[in-house]
């Protein structure tokens, strides 16, 4: 099979989508013959060229009309010198582009498959175009996704719910060993720090860790005097670092840099969070701090609950609710020995149920379904999916 992948995103910084297109990348490449469409400078373009076997193109995904005649023509000349059999769009620019680039090809046109990643609202026109013109079979990344494709234009097409799969073994609770160790050394060099909260999950403004920073301001002084919370992404920009210092916890944050590889900062961490309030789904950042033995507060936004069994291998807190969050922390923090447990089973459950494996062959189901075919060798749990995954 022939498949091209397509992302619009131009970030140097490795987010979900990326995450998402180089897993499927690298575990298909062994089988397929597999191409990534993304700008030039993309964390994917760039990414993606440092997979064995996966061959990478520039594209720009405008949204000017202008622009858009150029980059498509350029995107349908890719197709058609290279037979694509599948393209795997992941947003609503590379899908509106890959619809416009294959509009005409008749037999030649290839199967579209669109994954919903986001919580952000399918427009009615828009997605009414793209369902009908430009797609074979749409993936949620979760229930909510999959319910919110279902309940727009998508609902004419073959959906199914295919959540992110991680490798279990690349995150594994001891991949890191003592690089762990000295990170977390490091982090809690205060005489009064015993317990480290962090997130890889990012550091825009929805992804809600300032929520974190102040349910943590509002513990009591013999616990707040005990946490630092360590964050793992972009620069913190002067309106989140101002806000910071408004709640008293400038000695309290610690910002690690942007990570290539979060295996050392996630195995110093004691809990994970990932607080978004809008856009995310699923958290492949969760998924991972999971893995690796982590037990994790999600907020109740869009997907993220999916993650979790509530009190078994982390927690589920309303989204925007500060005071809920310190009430939960305050629980914990005053029974440290409840972490070891549900760190453990939140293990447990990734090796069951969130494998990347799994992922691969679902994926892989969707592709032969789009293409009208019964069957499709399926990824063998084991297989070897590469020695490099990313996160998000």
């Amino acid at each position: 099979m022939k498949v091209l992948y397509t992302n619009f995103h131009t970030s140097t910084g490795t987010g979900g989508h990326t995450s998402y297109v180089l897993s499927l990348a690298r575990a298909l490449s062994h089988r397929h013959d597999v191409m990534v469409a993304a700008p030039q400078g993309s964390a994917l373009h760039r990414r993606a060229g440092e997979v064995p076997g996966v061959r990478v193109y520039a594209q720009s995904f405008p949204n000017r009309v202008h622009h858009v005649v150029r980059a498509a023509m350029r995107l349908r000349g890719l197709i058609a010198r290279e037979k694509v059999e599948l393209v795997h769009v992941n947003g609503s620019s590379d899908h509106r582009l890959a619809m416009l680039a294959t509009l005409g090809m008749g037999a030649r046109r290839p199967r579209i498959v669109f994954t919903k990643h986001n919580d952000r609202p399918i427009s009615r026109v828009g997605g009414w175009l793209r369902a009908s013109f430009g797609t074979d079979h749409a993936i949620g990344v979760c229930d909510f996704a999959r319910r919110m494709l279902a309940d727009s234009p998508y609902r004419r097409c073959k959906l199914s719910t295919i959540g992110n799969g991680v490798d279990t073994r690349y995150f594994a609770p001891d991949a890191p060993g003592k690089d762990a160790q000295a990170l977390r050394a490091r982090l809690l060099r205060h005489p009064d720090r015993r317990f480290l909260l962090g997130s890889n999950a990012g550091t825009d403004d929805y992804k809600g860790w300032l929520d974190m920073v102040e349910a943590v301001s509002l513990l009591p002084e013999d616990l707040r005097k005990q946490i630092q919370i360590a964050l793992a992404g972009a620069p913190l920009s002067e309106s989140q670092l101002a806000r910071i210092e408004e709640l008293g916890m400038r000695e309290h944050v610690t910002w690690v840099g942007r990570l290539e590889d979060v295996r050392a900062f996630i195995g110093a961490l004691d809990i994970g969070f990932v607080l978004s309030y809008r856009i995310e789904t699923i958290s492949f950042a969760c998924r991972e701090m999971m893995s690796m033995g982590k037990p994790v507060v999600v907020s109740s936004h869009g997907g993220l609950p999916e993650n979790i069994t509530p009190y078994v291998d982390g927690w589920v807190v309303p989204e925007r609710d500060a005071g809920r969050l310190t009430l939960l922390l305050d629980h914990l923090l005053r029974r440290p020995s409840l972490l070891p447990d549900a760190g453990a089973a939140a293990r447990r459950k990734c090796e069951q149920s969130f494998r990347v494996e799994r992922f691969v062959q679902l994926t892989e189901q969707a592709y032969a379904s789009a293409l009208g075919q019964e069957e499709i060798v399926p990824a063998q749990a084991g297989s070897d999916l590469g020695d490099a995954p990313v996160a998000r």
